[in-house]
């Protein structure tokens, strides 16, 4: 089991020692599920990219700006929200981490219906 304060502890000091201002650590890796923490300095971004089938976003310390098509929506710490599936990015306001859940790959059944 990991610590999720030690995690985000460990990757904002990371992100603040980084060139890039930001650090990322896959903690969980079971079948199509993925939780990575990821640790932004103010100003630091997370290009644009394509969404992933099924995600969420929680913001463990800081505060962040997810930009989609759709517009920008300012979180900060305890918010938790489905990311569209659609192209996103991501900019911390202040030196910030996030858990990000990944669902890498949806079900069919065996009449078609997709499931997850």
């Amino acid at each position: 089991m990991d610590d999720l304060t030690a995690l985000t502890r460990q990757q904002l000091d990371d992100a603040r020692a980084s060139a890039h201002g930001r650090s990322a650590h896959l903690f969980l890796h079971e079948g199509p599920l993925r939780q990575t923490v990821i640790a932004l300095i103010g100003g630091a971004s997370l290009d644009e990219h394509n969404a992933p089938p099924a995600a969420s976003l929680q913001v463990l310390h800081g505060h962040v700006r997810l930009t989609t098509p759709e517009g920008d929506r300012d979180l900060v710490t305890g918010h938790v929200i489905p990311i569209p599936q659609e192209r996103n990015g991501l900019t911390a306001l202040v030196d910030s981490a996030v858990l990000l859940t990944v669902v890498t790959a949806t079900a069919v059944t065996a009449n078609g219906t997709q499931v997850g």
